[in-house]
């Protein structure tokens, strides 16, 4: 019983720092969030079809298009034209091969989304300072 309350003990203070991390983001640290957290449980989710954990493959997978879909929401058209056309574009093909993924139990189309992911985060994080600062007082 005490390990269970120790579990429940450690979640909360899981949630309530990751709260606290989320609020004191900016939002170029919010959108690095949320590429992390999707790449992350398409990690976990590629180990639970490896493992054959169906249930557990397709709540990490739904997890993921969840947060590419708060990826696409947070695209601004009118400032980033073409390429947040073109992001939305490639984070709707993610969300359809992950579904596509999770009804094969296809383990490689996984990794193609985690390097398209890799791909966009390396370069979100190539955005100079001085730019990031003109977004934060925008």
């Amino acid at each position: 019983m005490s390990a269970m309350l120790a579990n429940r003990g450690t979640d909360a203070y899981k949630q309530v720092h990751r709260v606290s991390g989320v609020e004191a983001a900016d939002p170029h640290q919010l959108v690095d969030m949320l590429l992390s957290g999707a790449l992350e449980r398409i990690a976990s989710a590629k180990g639970h079809m490896q493992r054959k954990e169906i249930p557990e493959k397709g709540e990490k997978i739904s997890k993921s298009i969840t947060i590419i879909e708060g990826l696409r929401g947070s695209l601004n058209h009118d400032k980033g034209e073409d390429i947040a056309a073109n992001l939305d574009a490639l984070y709707e093909y993610m969300q359809s091969r992950l579904v596509t993924a999770n009804l094969k139990n296809d383990p490689e189309i996984l990794d193609e989304v985690i390097g398209l992911l890799i791909e966009i985060r390396g370069a979100w994080n190539q955005i100079p300072d001085d730019i990031r600062k003109s977004f934060r007082q925008a």
